[in-house]
């Protein structure tokens, strides 16, 4: 299951977050030639889509195919497209150079005879030469007025076709008709490397032609398609798209009649595959547990799951239980029995989900996309790169990649690029320009930037640390001076009551008292208490009652809040130190605890620079998709802690997580992924490059969401986006890579996991990686004629 996300597909359209939901897709990837395979040092994960070769696929039937949400549009060019939109344009429209399962794009035979650069001077010039046999469904020929008509909605001259950002066709000079209908040449004004990425999906004239077909007359609809289906049916009451096999197809036919896409939110899917509503899913790594053990069930001859609900009672809880049920006390006997009936429910319940999970089979393999750690540079301590560098040097990236992949039985192994995945052309780890994991390194950073242990200890106004300290007032300051007040004359009665109480021999309330701040209190997980002699013993006053009311009220303070410490009006905040060894920062010791002993590590306990404590607030979502991405944050945040960086998250819904905090920069760290990308010259350049300010004051950061960039690092993305040499282009970009590694805003985690439920009889579906469906050869296996071998050699 993927984290949020929307797939960005081949158009040149804006890049969109993958954030956490399913769906992110893949890119075009950068033309394949004999150098850039030499350069891939590192294997592609391989497909797992079950290949079988056509003549051992039936004929007919129809798959469900399970997308996240009904598409906001049919036009992928438009900024609400979403994963849905380019998996469903994939099968109607052409693409001129689909990823083969190496994740390189090649040339389609079916649209194209030839693609190629003829001319570099004056003007770069390439020329495509066209399928004779290609048809739009109307029976229209696919030629150079859709070319020209889909180049002038995009290029941004006329303002009234509503786009996203479609970079590389402003570039083009002019296109016209060649020697005859089938060529089309397209001359540019400024080179361009990455001409393959434009005209894919390919929208007939009728939709580009004028603004009000591109703009509202292909959200829903499609004119004329051509692809091996054609769009039959939009029902948003139903939350289906219905596609059926093209008859006008010139190409190998389908071999579905009909592929439906039916809306299933993520968290559904167990449900969807149980119930027999959907044959394709992508799922999360719980369900695809599931399906690997109900495999493994099917030879235990009709004998419930080892595994599920009721599956932790031990023997003798369960004869304990059986004689509670049975017992003389009636009251007990019935209450135990009515937990004995609704497990006995539950798990025959999902016994029955895992039987009719049999019909299904896991394919996995690494999506293209990764996952990465951001780091906010426009304000607070991470806007000095010697903090951000000390984060990342921190941070166990093996140990990080281990806790998403290695369950999964999926290669871990930590991501070195920004610009390329493993296996890409072009791809090179760059990681060393900023360096691995160092904790001494760290430490040395952050002292030379100013924060130490000293720092921490010295006496301080009460203003907050990291990029909410700047923001407290004066009359903040007031406040805490009058609550001082008002608490030492709380202490002076609370002496005057004791007094009181010891002269009339009621000692019990003066007990039961809550502690005064004279009283010697010690808080668990406060392990830096300023002169505190080596050794010394330190006990806590406070009786349990009152430490009970004491850690409850911190804890509400702190955004406890639910059973799943979130909530839209407090969100959840955990620091580090609540998850070390010896229990929660604020949790009150029973009297009579002695305190542990400090640390023999002198950089352990917090860093602070004149009082003011060093504090990031890292944003996590807190949907039920997320769990790993929250698994990875804590891990991150105890390793931040080791070099004294407190971590104070943030759990906020799926909902606002992009749009309210990483997109508006209300974060200090915050974990999200972006798709990859066959060009990272055009596509990657809006994400790294350097925010420049705005007449209001703000800062324009197009997608840099860290706010981290450089000069340098632009110069180097637009020499590539010019540069017509594949193997230049590329050096280029590694440059590029190694310089972002350096800045130290985006630290690169992990390639995501890709995992996709299909049913059993499916073939040629499943977990693409890098490549694409080709969806005229989705089908049913034939059945095994009788007497044949069971695995046929070729």
């Amino acid at each position: 299951m993927s984290h949020v996300g929307v797939p960005r597909g081949a158009a040149r359209k804006r890049r969109s977050l993958a954030l956490f939901t399913t769906g992110v897709l893949t890119l075009p990837v950068l033309a394949g030639c004999s150098s850039g395979e030499k350069e891939a040092t590192t294997a592609v994960v391989p497909q797992d889509v079950a290949p079988a070769a056509r003549t051992q696929v039936a004929d007919g039937g129809t798959v469900n195919w399970a997308i996240d949400a009904m598409p906001a549009t049919l036009n992928a060019f438009q900024a609400d497209a979403d994963s849905a939109t380019t998996r469903i344009t994939g099968a109607l429209l052409p693409t001129l150079f689909p990823l083969d399962a190496q994740g390189r794009p090649r040339l389609n035979p079916d649209y194209l005879e030839s693609a190629k650069v003829v001319g570099q001077e004056p003007r770069q010039v390439v020329l495509y030469r066209l399928n004779q046999q290609a048809v739009w469904s109307d029976g229209r020929e696919i030629g150079a007025p859709d070319f020209v008509a889909q180049w002038r909605a995009l290029s941004g001259k006329d303002s009234a076709f509503w786009t996203a950002r479609n970079a590389g066709y402003e570039r083009i000079e002019k296109i016209e008709r060649g020697a005859d209908d089938l060529e089309v040449k397209v001359t540019f004004a400024k080179p361009y490397a990455d001409w393959r990425s434009l005209f894919s999906p390919l929208y007939p004239k009728q939709v580009t032609g004028s603004p009000d077909a591109f703009n509202d007359g292909a959200r829903s609809a499609l004119r004329a398609t051509a692809g091996p289906f054609r769009l039959r049916d939009v029902d948003k009451e139903k939350g289906s798209v219905t596609l059926a096999r093209n008859p006008r197809w010139w190409g190998s036919p389908a071999k579905l009649d009909s592929l439906v896409f039916k809306a299933v939110k993520p968290q559904d899917r167990t449900e969807a595959l149980t119930g027999g509503k959907v044959d394709v899913a992508d799922i999360d790594a719980a369900t695809a547990h599931r399906i690997v053990q109900a495999a493994g069930d099917a030879g235990d001859s009709g004998a419930p799951p080892a595994h599920g609900p009721g599956s932790e009672i031990t023997p003798a809880a369960a004869l304990r239980s059986w004689a509670l049920a049975h017992g003389s006390d009636e009251e007990a006997a019935e209450e135990a029995q009515s937990a004995r009936d609704e497990k006995a429910r539950a798990a025959q319940a999902y016994a029955t989900e895992q039987n009719d999970l049999r019909g299904y089979v896991l394919r996995k393999s690494l999506e293209p996309a990764y996952t990465q750690l951001a780091l906010n540079g426009e304000t607070g301590p991470l806007a000095d790169d010697r903090v951000r560098r000390a984060v990342a040097r921190a941070l166990d990236r093996q140990e990080l990649v281990d806790t998403v992949l290695k369950p999964l039985g999926l290669p871990a192994n930590p991501l070195g690029s920004h610009l390329a995945l493993a296996g890409q052309p072009g791809y090179k780890d760059s990681s060393d320009a900023l360096g691995g994991q160092d904790t001494k390194e760290a430490q040395a950073l952050l002292a030379d930037a100013g924060w130490t242990r000293e720092g921490a200890l010295q006496k301080t106004d009460g203003t907050k640390a990291g990029s909410e300290g700047e923001k407290q007032t004066d009359k903040e300051k007031e406040e805490k001076e009058k609550e001082k007040e008002e608490k030492e004359g709380d202490k002076k009665t609370a002496d005057e009551k004791k007094a009181g109480a010891k002269d009339d021999g009621k000692t019990d309330n003066a007990a039961r008292r809550e502690p005064a701040n004279d009283d010697g209190l010690y808080i668990v997980g406060d392990d830096s208490k300023p002169g505190a002699a080596e050794g010394a013993v330190t006990r806590a006053l406070a009786t349990a009652p009152a430490a009970a009311a004491q850690s409850a009220a911190l804890l509400r303070q702190a955004g406890h809040l639910g059973e799943t410490g979130t909530s839209e009006d407090a969100p959840a905040r955990i620091t580090a130190q609540d998850r070390q060894p010896g229990g929660a920062a604020g949790a009150y010791a029973p009297v009579g605890t002695a305190a542990p002993a400090q640390a023999p590590d002198s950089a352990r306990g917090p860093l602070g620079k004149d009082g003011k404590p060093l504090s990031l607030r890292f944003v996590l979502p807190s949907g039920p998709g997320s769990e790993s991405l929250r698994s990875v944050g804590d891990k991150i945040a105890a390793m931040l802690d080791t070099i004294g960086i407190r971590t104070e998250i943030t759990k906020v819904s799926d909902e606002s997580y992009f749009r309210d905090h990483v997109a508006s920069g209300d974060y200090d760290l915050a974990l999200y992924s972006w798709p990859a990308t066959a060009y990272p010259a055009t596509d990657d350049r809006p994400i790294f490059a350097k925010p420049v300010p705005a007449t209001d004051g703000s800062l324009l950061v197009e997608q840099n969401y860290t706010r981290v960039g450089t000069d340098h690092i632009d110069q180097l993305f637009d020499q590539a986006a010019g540069e017509l040499d594949e193997g230049s282009a590329r050096d280029l970009m590694k440059k590029a890579d190694a310089r972002i590694w350096a800045a130290a805003g985006s630290i690169p985690l992990y390639q995501r996991p890709q995992l996709v439920a299909t049913d059993r009889k499916l073939v040629n579906v499943g977990a693409f990686g890098f490549g694409v469906p080709h969806y005229q050869d989705i089908g049913f296996k034939k059945p095994q004629a009788a007497g044949a071998p069971a695995n046929p050699r070729k």
